[in-house]
């Protein structure tokens, strides 16, 4: 998808005309001003201000940008060993035009070599926060995997799943790295290893998992604070054994994300989970592969084939691998599918995963002090038309 980048800093800027959702409630003839990076004011629709750039948003909705917690790949890049900053950036592009403004691009388990470059790498991104490019965009990492359990490994490559090193610790839990965050087999790893990380400052999810209810809930215990992509790659609940899904249910503190692309998870399946957790607690992720913003059909991970049909990413047996999805097109199967108002699919998009990263007084709405990232979609097509990201604004 194409844009065109406004290079000029714009600093101040006015945004008018819009249906505003500021990620509490609608608003109408409101405008929202923003200066150096972060929002200023939220006020009455002027025909003008002097001094501020004006964007007329007229038909369009006006919304937090949105976070996603987990971005494998984008533009036509996946993230491994080889990928480079501008690939990087060329993912964070890809995303940022169906509306994401903040990301973890998300490493699927690899080699140790992989895991140090991974690491080196989110770190050159960050020393480039703040600038006129999507790489601010780039709020750390999420590293799901190498530690696993094979019985449940999806796409992940069985070859790459193996014991705790006794360097993952340090290496993923860097505070250079920004928000880190570190999917595992909670039953391979145990609550020891999940302390320790969640003490070094890192969230941790479970996910790609057998345990059993017990496992989950002395996971719970040490600190786990999500799991990933609820109801794949884990045990399902039963009658007799809940097992992690029941265990992800049934905890009131934890996050839980859905990947709404009407493959991964059935829209009954998504509504009960919505509706058993406490409000805030179930966010939207893309688990997004390279496909996304990218016009090819094909891609390939760990030497496996990847390929797109009628929007579903797969291997060559059917195994689902990743998905095409975009965090728009998940805003939209959550209204269209599973039939929650605008405002909580919007929240779902925004609002929780800031929350779940600790990034809650900055980012997810829109309000004075908050950092200017910001979306404008046209509610009829789901079309990205603007973005702002720390106040640089891109039309698509």
């Amino acid at each position: 998808m194409s844009f065109l980048a406004n290079r000029t800093d714009a600093m101040k800027q006015i945004l008018m005309h819009a249906r505003l959702f500021d990620g509490d409630q609608f608003h109408a003839g409101k405008a929202v001003t923003l200066e150096d990076g972060r929002i200023r004011s939220i006020i009455d629709s002027p025909n003008k201000l002097g001094g501020y750039e004006p964007h007329d948003l007229t038909g369009l909705v006006l919304a937090p940008g949105f976070v996603d917690a987990q971005v494998n790949g984008g533009g036509g890049v996946m993230l491994n060993a080889n990928t480079t900053l501008q690939e990087l950036e060329a993912m964070a592009d890809a995303h940022r035009a169906f509306g994401t403004t903040s990301m973890l691009p998300t490493l699927i388990s690899d080699a140790w070599p992989a895991m140090e470059h991974i690491a080196r790498l989110i770190e050159q991104a960050h020393r480039h926060w703040g600038e006129d490019r999507s790489l601010s965009a780039i709020k750390g990492v999420h590293f799901e995997g190498p530690y696993l359990n094979a019985a449940r490994k999806g796409v992940h490559p069985e070859e790459q799943l193996r014991p705790v090193d006794d360097r993952a610790v340090d290496l993923m839990t860097h505070p250079d790295l920004g928000v880190r965050l570190i999917t595992v087999a909670p039953e391979k790893v145990g609550p020891g290893f999940i302390r320790e990380c969640v003490h070094q400052g890192a969230l941790v999810s479970a996910g790609h998992t057998a345990g059993s209810y017990q496992d989950m809930t002395a996971a719970i215990r040490a600190g786990l604070r999500g799991f990933t992509h609820l109801f794949n790659a884990m045990t399902p609940m039963g009658s007799r054994e809940p097992g992690v899904v029941g265990a992800a249910l049934d905890d009131p503190d934890t996050w839980c994300g859905l990947i709404a692309d009407g493959f991964h998870v059935h829209p009954a399946s998504m509504r009960n989970a919505i509706k058993t957790k406490p409000r805030g607690k179930v966010m939207l992720v893309t688990d997004a592969m390279a496909s996304v913003g990218s016009d090819e059909a094909a891609f390939t991970l760990h030497d496996q084939t990847i390929t797109v049909q009628d929007g579903r990413c797969q291997l060559n047996d059917g195994t689902l691998a990743g998905s095409a999805l975009t965090m728009i097109g998940a805003v939209r199967n959550v209204v269209e599918l599973i039939g929650l108002p605008l405002s909580e699919a919007l929240r779902m998009a925004s609002r929780y995963p800031a929350s779940f990263m600790r990034m809650d007084t900055s980012l997810g709405l829109i309000a004075p002090g908050f950092s200017a990232d910001l979306v404008a979609f046209d509610p009829m097509t789901w079309t990205v038309k603007h973005s702002w990201i720390n106040g640089y604004h891109r039309t698509h």
